[in-house]
């Protein structure tokens, strides 16, 4: 749904920076979003529910946190995010020098705010998302009535490392960000898969 939202966006509003960062945005978003989706399958196969409760749970402990037997699939998930969110390094849909503000170039006033919100919140969704599939959730050091607190903590932690990412790296080239995802990142989230689902049988 997001495909066509984006491309509507870019679209209507008539100017050729804003088509051209939605296309991008479109490519972007179907380039990452298999390996995003195949990283979360490791953490369900080794769960044994897509419930994201039974995940959670399952994960009641730091030891038995997913992000220790699934560290491939957490980078992978954190790699695709940053694509999805399209936060630097991997911001081409907005690249200043290229085609100024992307899809949302022609926009002001509340359509562009909806725009800019959008962003912003998809990265307090990854970050929520990580924090349960990876990071136990809401499990935590002392009383069960600091369980939302932890959640809020590790989700601010990815939001902190989203902001630090993106004072550290530069922007990478289209051609580079399309090949990595379907030539590395893809290959690799296919492969943590099989191999989770060998050692689920097995064990």
């Amino acid at each position: 749904l997001a495909f066509y939202a984006l491309m509507l966006g870019g679209w209507s509003s008539g100017s050729k920076y804003s088509f051209l960062g939605a296309m991008r945005s479109a490519a972007q978003l179907i380039s990452y979003e298999v390996a995003l989706g195949l990283s979360l399958l490791g953490v369900a196969m080794t769960a044994g529910s897509l419930s994201l409760v039974d995940i959670v749970n399952s994960q009641d402990g730091i030891l038995s946190w997913y992000v220790l037997p699934q560290f491939v699939g957490f980078l992978i998930f954190m790699v695709a995010g940053f694509a999805e969110t399209a936060r630097p390094p991997f911001d081409l849909p907005e690249a200043d020098a290229e085609i100024v503000a992307g899809y949302n170039t022609e926009y002001g006033g509340m359509r562009f705010g909806s725009f800019f919100m959008a962003e912003y919140i998809e990265m307090i969704v990854v970050s929520g998302v990580a924090t349960a599939m990876f990071l136990g959730g809401w499990h935590g050091f002392g009383p069960e009535w600091l369980a939302p607190f932890w959640f809020l903590a590790k989700m601010l932690a990815f939001l902190v490392f989203f902001i630090w990412i993106r004072a550290t790296l530069p922007r990478l080239r289209y051609d580079q960000l399309m090949s990595f995802g379907w030539k590395v990142l893809l290959p690799l989230a296919t492969l943590n898969v099989m191999v989770t689902a060998v050692v689920v049988v097995l064990t």
